[in-house]
């Protein structure tokens, strides 16, 4: 029990780190398509949001597979490392549609947020991130833990 414990603390550093970098990008990236630069006309905010996600998402992912295999789950003798990354990025795909469905499914929840102060309200676009980004979280641990780690 101590030991899953433990490694339920290191999968969330790697978590938090692969986190901040995915809203980091995507709270970067969104206020983009009203810059006044032509994007708005060329892709509705819906879909640059998906565009979004899946950069962001990406970004972590990368970050999160080098934390994970290296501090987190024991590698299994049993399976190369290209099959270890190809099972990883499945399921990380797999993560990506919880993602942007969440996402995609909660769009314009920000509305309701109008009303809040100014900072809140700013940033409101952001809440159905943080959403998928727990969904996502479970999903990850449980997945990894059942398809990757040493048995």
């Amino acid at each position: 029990m101590k030991k899953l414990l433990e490694q339920i603390v290191k999968f969330g550093v790697i978590g938090v780190i692969a986190t901040i970098v995915d809203w980091a990008i995507y709270a970067v990236l969104v206020p983009i398509h009203a810059s006044g630069n032509g994007l708005s006309e060329m892709v509705d905010i819906k879909t640059w949001e998906t565009i979004c996600t899946v950069i962001s998402f990406s970004v972590s992912v990368i970050v999160n597979y080098i934390g994970s295999m290296k501090y987190v789950f024991e590698r299994r003798d049993d399976m190369s490392r290209l099959r270890e990354f190809v099972i990883f990025m499945i399921l990380s795909i797999m993560g990506l549609g919880i993602n942007i469905c969440i996402i995609r499914g909660l769009h314009g929840i920000q509305k309701i947020f109008a009303t809040w102060p100014a900072l809140f309200a700013h940033f409101a676009y952001m809440v159905p991130k943080v959403i998928a980004t727990v969904v996502v979280l479970v999903w990850n641990f449980v997945t990894r833990k059942l398809f990757l780690e040493k048995r």
